[in-house]
Parts: structure tokens; C-alpha cells; sequence
């Protein structure tokens, strides 16, 4: 298997973009998999298995489009009623644009859905009791940003919200459904938040002042003020992670990595941790996507 189309099955994706040379790329959701569970990054990013949308990403991807779509609005308008009046149309959006949605909800179960909608309504206000977004003139929104790190790879992802003060300091926000995890599992969600302060750094020339989760469930802010020296160490994590990622796929060994988290897999039946038997590894090599969008996971229930 030559590099590239090691790289290329790994889910580390050539750039369209480039015109010379094509690099191959990682985003931090693909990361983050590799280092939770090897196996479950070959079933989401080789095998691209089919995973069906669970209530609790549903409802994260709903919230965000919300809250995209208020600060379409003018500040003065920006009030909870205009979010609450906002989540039936973008649900309504969302289910015809992702069938695999309004599959969670058969016909004639309108009082599953009017709950669900409602469980949408009561996130939002946790994002009232700890933002008042009337305040607030985000720089950048759902923005995909990506840097070069050692020369051969590209590393983007998507920013929920990017604020920049008039002294030009940065402040990645990303909201998260789910409620406020313990210490271990915080280190997950800044590992997001670092990968894109270490792309904004690299592409401004700026650390990030601070990276701030919103757990809205919980109404609970978590702020982080990372810095340069730390900021280049997360980078060499990166460049190892991701050469790992290549002798796997070179090796077509991706072990199981049991943990607490398999209780919210999907891939049990797959999985030989839990008796499974993992399919044979594919032999046309496909371009797996980076990251998506479409589905939120962090409204996943984290132990």
C-alpha cells in the first residue's frame, strides 16, 4: 500500500484544494476517535459503517442550528423567544435535509416529537442563563479553518464560534448538549478546542485568549487559557497521532480500545471486546470524509 493510499483509507483525506500537492488531512473528531479506540476509527473512517442518529445528536444538531441562526438576527432581536420560534423551522430544515433524522420519529408520534422539540427549548435556555447574545458580535460562525503543521499535513475543522475583541483577542466557543462531564472527560473536549486554537495560531499568528465550552444542559461554562509552549507540545501529539494512524492503516491493525465509553458504541456486534468479529478490511480504497457536520455527538451522556 503506497503512503497515499495509506493515507487516504485512514480518513486522513487528500485537499481538493491544493493545486501542487494534495496533503493529507485530520480533523479533531477523526482524532479524537484513534485515541479513544483505534477499531472504532477504522468502522467511522475505513469501513464507514452506518451508525443511526441517536435522540441526544439529534437534538445537538438542532441546537446549533438554532443558534447559528439567531445571530442571523439583529442583536436587539437576539432573545429567547426569537430561538424558541426558531426551532420548529429549523427542524423542519434539518429533517429534509438529513432523512435519517425524521426517521427517529414515525408517523403518529407527534407527542415524541412535540417532547423532543420541547427538550430543544430547555437546552436553549441554558444557553440564556449563561450568554445574553444581544452582547455579543461573533467574528466568525460555523467556519471551517485549517493550518499545515510539519510540512505534510493539513489538520481544519469547524469553529461554532469565533469572537474577536477590539484588542484583536480570540475566543473559541463550541457549545455542547450534553451535560457538564467529569474532570477525565473535560480533557476530551479541550483536546477539540486545542486543535483549533493551534490552527488559529498557526493561520494568525494569535493564541486563542480563551477556549470556552458552553454545556447547556447544564448551564455550566468552562473556560481554558492555553499558550504557545503548550499549544506546540498539542502539536507534536498531533504529528505522532496521526503517524500511528498511518502504520495502522499500513499494517491494517486497528486494535479495540475498551473503556467506559463503549457503552454508547455502536459497533458492538463488531467488536471482538464484546465477541464480535471485525469484518475484513476493505480492499478499494475510498476517500473517507474528515468530518461531518450533520450530526452532533456531544449530546451523548458522557459516565
Amino acid at each position: 500500500m503506497t503512503e497515499a493510499a495509506a493515507a487516504t483509507v485512514a480518513g486522513i483525506v487528500p485537499d481538493e484544494t491544493a493545486e501542487v500537492r494534495r496533503l493529507p488531512s485530520l480533523s479533531p473528531s477523526r482524532a479524537a476517535d484513534f485515541k479513544t479506540c483505534p477499531l472504532l476509527f477504522r468502522f467511522r473512517s475505513i469501513d464507514r459503517l452506518p451508525e443511526q442518529p441517536s435522540a441526544d445528536q439529534a437534538r445537538g444538531t438542532l441546537v446549533h442550528a438554532v443558534l447559528e441562526k439567531l445571530f442571523d438576527h439583529a442583536s436587539a432581536e437576539r432573545t429567547e423567544a426569537t430561538a424558541a420560534a426558531l426551532i420548529a423551522p429549523q427542524w423542519e430544515r434539518l429533517a429534509v435535509e438529513q432523512p435519517e433524522l425524521a426517521g427517529l420519529f414515525a408517523d403518529g408520534e407527534s407527542d415524541q416529537l412535540a417532547g423532543f422539540l420541547a427538550s430543544a427549548r430547555e437546552l436553549l435556555g441554558g444557553y440564556f442563563s449563561v450568554e445574553d447574545p444581544r452582547r455579543l458580535d461573533p467574528a466568525e460562525r460555523e467556519a471551517l479553518i485549517e493550518a499545515t503543521i510539519d510540512d505534510q499535513l493539513l489538520i481544519r475543522g469547524y469553529v461554532d464560534r469565533l469572537d474577536i475583541s477590539p484588542a484583536g483577542d480570540l475566543r473559541v466557543v463550541d457549545y455542547k448538549t450534553g451535560g457538564a462531564p467529569r474532570e477525565a472527560f473535560e480533557a476530551r473536549a479541550l483536546f477539540q478546542l486545542k486543535f483549533y486554537a493551534l490552527v488559529l495560531w498557526r493561520t494568525r499568528g494569535v493564541v486563542p485568549r480563551v477556549l470556552r465550552l458552553l454545556y447547556l444542559k447544564d448551564a455550566q461554562v468552562c473556560d481554558y487559557s492555553p499558550d504557545a509552549e503548550e499549544l506546540v507540545s498539542f502539536e507534536r501529539t498531533l504529528i505522532a497521532l496521526w503517524r500511528a494512524i498511518e502504520a495502522a492503516t499500513a499494517a491494517q491493525d486497528f486494535r479495540p480500545k475498551p473503556s467506559k465509553l463503549c457503552a454508547w458504541c455502536s459497533h458492538q456486534v463488531r467488536c471482538p471486546a464484546f465477541g464480535g468479529e471485525v469484518p475484513p478490511f476493505p480492499q478499494q480504497l475510498t476517500v473517507a470524509t474528515a468530518d461531518s457536520r450533520q450530526l452532533r455527538l456531544d449530546g451523548v451522556q458522557q459516565p
